[in-house]
C-alpha cells in the first residue's frame, strides 16, 4: 500500500487509470468499513481509502475533539486487506488556504438528521465535493447506515454532473443487530447491550410492517420500548426509501431513528 499526504503526487499515480474506487473514511476503522473496501477491491481496479476527520460537518466542537482516533490501527487494517492506496490530507490539502463556502441542501431535505444537526449535511457536501473534484476516480463506495448522507450525496453528484459512479454497501451488524460504528469505540458494555435491545426491536417492527403495512400503528408503542432502553431519542420515523418523503408502501419503506446511549449519538435504519 502506498500512502499519500499530497493529491497532487496522488493523481500522477492514478493518471491513465482506469476503474478506481473510492473509500471516503474518518478512520476508526471496523467491520463495515472493511466489508465496503472489500466490496470495492472486487469492482474496482484499484482502491483508494482516505482517511480525514472533516471538521466542516461537526456541529458540535467537543463531538470533533472526542471523535475515536487510531492512524497506526487503521493503516494495518488496510494492509492487510491490500488497499492500494491511503490519502491522508491536511485540511490545508484539501480545502486550500482560502475562506470555506459550504455547499448547500434544500429545505425539503431537512428531515431526520438534517433538522438536528445543523450543518452537518452542509459540511459532508462540501468535503466530498472538495475530494470528487480533486480526485481521479471512477467509483466511490458509501455506506446505507448512513442512509440520508447517501441519498443526499447521490442527489448532489447529479447536480453537479460528476462522471462518478455510487456503490451503495449493506450496513454490517454486530451480535442481535447491533451496527457496527466508529463511535461504538466510545460506548460502554452496558450501553451496546442497551443498544442491541434496540436494535432487535426495531428489527422486528421492520419485519412486521413488511408483512402487513398497518402495523404501523405500533409506531408510538414501539418508541416507548425504545425509550426504556436509551436517554433520548432525536427522531423515529418510518419513510420512503428512494424520496425519503412520508408516503410509502410495505415494500419500499425504511424505519430511520437517532438516539442517545450515554450521550452517545447512535444513527440506524431498516
Amino acid at each position: 500500500m502506498i500512502i499519500f499526504k499530497s493529491i497532487n503526487k496522488l493523481n500522477k499515480e492514478l493518471y491513465g487509470m482506469k476503474n478506481v474506487g473510492f473509500v471516503p473514511t474518518m478512520g476508526s476503522l471496523h467491520k463495515g468499513h472493511i466489508s465496503i473496501i472489500k466490496k470495492s477491491k472486487i469492482l474496482s481496479n484499484k482502491t483508494l481509502v482516505s482517511i480525514f476527520i472533516n471538521p466542516t460537518q461537526f456541529d458540535n466542537k467537543n463531538d470533533y475533539k472526542k471523535y475515536p482516533k487510531n492512524l497506526k490501527r487503521d493503516i494495518n487494517i488496510l494492509v492487510k486487506y491490500k488497499v492500494d492506496y491511503l490519502l491522508i490530507p491536511s485540511f490545508k490539502e484539501l480545502y486550500g488556504s482560502k475562506k470555506i463556502k459550504k455547499e448547500k441542501i434544500d429545505k425539503k431535505d431537512k428531515i431526520l438528521c438534517a433538522k438536528f444537526r445543523k450543518g452537518h449535511f452542509e459540511g459532508v457536501l462540501t468535503v466530498i465535493n472538495q475530494f470528487l473534484r480533486k480526485l481521479k476516480i471512477n467509483k466511490i463506495y458509501l455506506g446505507e447506515k448512513d442512509y440520508q448522507q447517501l441519498f443526499l450525496v447521490k442527489k448532489f453528484i447529479k447536480k453537479k454532473r460528476f462522471k462518478i459512479n455510487i456503490i451503495p454497501c449493506k450496513t454490517i451488524r454486530q451480535k442481535n443487530y447491533f451496527p457496527y460504528s466508529s463511535r461504538n469505540k466510545l460506548l460502554s458494555k452496558s450501553s451496546i447491550i442497551n443498544g442491541q435491545k434496540v436494535s432487535l426491536i426495531l428489527n422486528k417492527f421492520y419485519l412486521e410492517i413488511k408483512k402487513n403495512k398497518k402495523k404501523i400503528h405500533k409506531l408510538n408503542l414501539i418508541k416507548k420500548s425504545v425509550l426504556k432502553c436509551v436517554d433520548k431519542i432525536d427522531y423515529f420515523e418510518i419513510r420512503n426509501k428512494f424520496n425519503l418523503k412520508r408516503k410509502f408502501s410495505n415494500k419500499n419503506f425504511k424505519i430511520f431513528i437517532a438516539y442517545y446511549l450515554n450521550k452517545v449519538r447512535v444513527i440506524d435504519n431498516y
